[in-house]
């Protein structure tokens, strides 16, 4: 090697390679604390009820938290898009109450179950209601459109609806009673019609 040639002498190098270790010891001593911390709040959260679902497993049906949102799009029954629907307006029905985000792919993928839903109580006097939150209302009514289902859904531009409903997520259902209380809260994606259809048939 030319004489000119840049090197490192081995303290150098040896200092460097020192600094190397340490700056991966700290990144991964960073990701294991983060790891570790989720660990400890999944735990401290389970089985952590919620007020409407400790109700709910008690065999009581606690209140459905009132809310006034405006529609998505033109609804022969509700009115045209941004009518203010009220959920005390509706009283006297049984509701299915849908919380969707058009981003979300289960949301997108129960879509169809709950239009079949729609579909075979409607004339029983049930209404499935959708509530489009932590959205774009460009992109939501996309996602009808796409989707093709009829029933209406209203919008919340503020997490306030979901926080009254202590969501965890989107997608929640609610089966709401004809007296204005919860008789299911279901979390996740509806995968088949009955997990909606039985609990309807005992409340109708």
């Amino acid at each position: 090697m030319s004489d000119d040639a840049p090197y490192l002498d081995e303290d150098e190098a040896g200092h460097d390679g020192g600094r190397r270790r340490i700056v991966v010891a700290v990144v991964a001593g960073t990701l294991v604390a983060a790891v570790l911390a989720l660990l400890v709040v999944g735990m401290l959260n389970r089985g952590v009820g919620t007020r409407i679902d400790d109700a709910l497993a008690s065999g009581e049906r606690p209140d459905a938290p009132q809310f006034t949102l405006p529609l998505l799009l033109d609804d022969p029954e509700l009115g045209p898009a941004g009518t203010e629907v009220s959920l005390s307006d509706l009283s006297g029905r049984s509701i299915v109450l849908n919380f969707w985000a058009s981003w979300c792919v289960p949301c997108r993928n129960e879509a169809p179950i709950l239009e079949s839903v729609w579909s075979g109580y409607r004339e029983r006097g049930v209404l499935v209601l959708g509530v489009d939150t932590q959205d774009l209302s460009e992109n939501a009514v996309e996602f009808i459109e796409e989707t093709g289902t009829t029933y209406p859904s209203v919008r919340d531009g503020t997490p306030r609806t979901e926080t009254d409903y202590e969501m965890t997520g989107v997608p929640e259902t609610f089966l709401i009673d004809a007296d204005g209380r919860i008789a299911l809260h279901f979390v996740g994606e509806v995968t088949d019609e009955e997990q909606i259809t039985n609990a309807l048939e005992q409340v109708l």
